[in-house]
């Protein structure tokens, strides 16, 4: 009976292998297959890529809306400029245009609570701790260059401002500047709808620019905030890789979410010039500034020439020459022509016709007062 139950056992056993197929094998494909499925969780959205620099004579933008236009408002560069798009980040110039209307205290101290540590939910890893406290100058420099969410709410809370009523702020600022296609739905740009065009986030970024305060602001490349008996934080500009050898940063803001994508508006000194770059919805970290390059080459390469003529001067038209020929006295006989001496320097003088009475000699250099009679045309001597 043993024996029949052990043969049963080993008929079983092989009926299973046979059904699984070879356990080795499954189990390589299984492992191939994770591999597979952990490689496609790593990749990128969007990876880098190299693409031409010019395309059919323009530069090779690759945002899906953009502007590029210089100090006076001329268009350099457009597509889709007046297109609404996400802004994401690009939101917090307005957030900071109304704390500062609202007469922000730079050296003031304000303190990070839950509230502002709730409305910065759901974006980048902050390093303002809830406790950690600041001045409202730190604060600044931390929302613009370091794009830091919890920053926003507690600058509005330093002016008395609530979420609600900074983004309401934020919204008539934009209808004060005449920008009719730009809305907030928070204050730090994490909403899908708070949204923009190229044309008008430029218009935003030249306010700031032009603010005492905060011009200087976004213009630092980095920044060491320090909270109060906390070590220092250190904020390095997101706009920087935005800088060229012949890119010249005035200021700028970048900005990104899941649906915004990647933005970057700019003001920039190229070649002497100053020009105001809006990129919205780049794919790719680094392809932002990549269309800051290529806009920056394609502005070096296309400036205006000016035709320098060569300076040939036209030859010099000399006035008519007065010939100039010493009197002396007459011959006694008429002659061809005869040298005499006046001072020290022999000169020829001409002869012929009636005879003139004895004249004092004229100093070289004066003109022949005309004869009386008319007399043969003198031969000039060179």
């Amino acid at each position: 009976m043993p024996r029949f139950f052990g043969r049963i056992a080993l008929c079983t056993a092989m009926v299973a292998l046979l059904i699984a197929g070879d356990p080795t094998a499954a189990y390589a494909a299984g492992k191939r297959k994770g591999k597979a499925k952990a490689a496609q969780r790593k990749r990128p959205v969007a990876a880098e890529r190299l693409v031409p620099a010019i395309k059919r004579g323009q530069p090779n933008v690759q945002a899906r809306a953009s502007l590029v236009i210089d100090d006076a408002g001329t268009q350099v560069f457009a597509h889709n400029p007046d297109a609404e798009r996400p802004i994401a980040s690009i939101s917090k110039l307005a957030a900071v245009l109304v704390v500062m209307d609202k007469g922000l205290e730079l050296e003031g101290l304000t303190t990070i609570n839950k509230t502002d540590v709730e409305v910065g939910k759901g974006g980048a890893k902050s390093r303002l701790l809830e406790g950690m406290t600041l001045s409202n100058r730190d604060l600044l420099h931390a929302a613009m260059l370091g794009s830091d969410n919890r920053a926003v709410p507690a600058l509005g809370r330093a002016v008395k401002l609530t979420p609600s009523q900074l983004t309401a702020g934020m919204n008539a600022k934009a209808k004060h500047l005449g920008l009719k296609n730009t809305r907030f739905r928070e204050p730090t740009g994490l909403s899908v709808e708070n949204v923009s065009t190229p044309r008008e986030v430029i218009a935003m970024l030249k306010q700031v620019v032009a603010h005492p305060v905060l011009g200087p602001i976004s213009r630092r490349p980095e920044y060491e905030a320090h909270p109060v008996g906390k070590p220092p934080l250190k904020y390095v500009n997101t706009d920087r890789q935005a800088a060229r050898s012949n890119v010249q940063l005035l200021g700028g803001k970048t900005g990104y979410n899941d649906f915004a994508r990647y933005c970057l508006v700019v003001g920039t000194k190229i070649d002497g010039r100053t020009y105001y770059m809006a990129f919205l919805g780049d794919e790719g970290k680094l392809t932002r500034f990549g269309d800051v390059a290529r806009v920056a080459d394609f502005i070096v390469s296309h400036k205006p020439k000016t035709a320098i003529a060569a300076a040939t001067p036209a030859p010099a038209t000399a006035p008519p020459a007065t010939v100039v020929v010493p009197y002396a006295p007459p011959a006694a006989e008429p002659a061809a022509a005869v040298v005499t001496a006046t001072g020290t320097k022999p000169v020829m003088t001409a002869t012929g016709g009636d005879a003139k009475a004895p004249q004092p000699p004229i100093p070289i250099g004066v003109a022949v007062p005309p004869a009386a009679q008319p007399q043969p045309a003198p031969t000039a001597t060179p």
